[in-house]
């Protein structure tokens, strides 16, 4: 499973114009899931975002985590982030998860993050999405569970 995770001042995501998530400070997160993923990597995950110190303290220096500044999560579902651009100039997406395990497993984190106390904000499934965000710092991080 992969995330990127964006430190934003806000951030919305709009389907066919409409806005349907919206946050003011906290991450915009990009998650991937890949065939072998399971709600272990979920939890990893869930943990290292909660807990990642990128936000600034008092004196401005990155030690605050997303539960110490109270902010949201926009989360967005992404199985472009397994795209294989090995061969050829057309990205495969062979080693993305099938749309029903990938969904669970996105529901999950979604659930799994609110239940740590922070407000989440999310795209649709599978829809054409346009996500805007201002990006803090900027701050943008990728993390895999497989390299726990």
């Amino acid at each position: 499973m992969k995330a990127v995770i964006q430190r934003a001042t806000n951030a919305c995501v709009k389907i066919a114009g409409e806005t349907v998530g919206q946050i003011d400070a906290g991450f915009v997160v990009l998650l991937g899931v890949t065939h072998e993923d399971d709600m272990d990597d979920v939890a990893y995950l869930v943990n290292k975002i909660v807990h990642l110190r990128v936000f600034p303290d008092k004196e401005g220096k990155m030690n605050d985590s997303l539960k110490d500044m109270q902010g949201s999560v926009l989360s967005i579902s992404q199985f472009t982030l397994y795209a294989d651009t090995k061969k050829g100039r057309r990205p495969s997406f062979v080693n993305a998860a099938d749309p029903d395990k990938a969904r669970q497993l996105y529901d999950s984190f979604n659930r799994m993050i609110v239940n740590e106390g922070i407000y989440v904000e999310t795209g649709q499934f599978g829809a054409k999405m346009e996500i805007s965000l201002i990006n803090d710092g900027p701050v943008t991080i990728i993390i895999d569970s497989k390299d726990k």
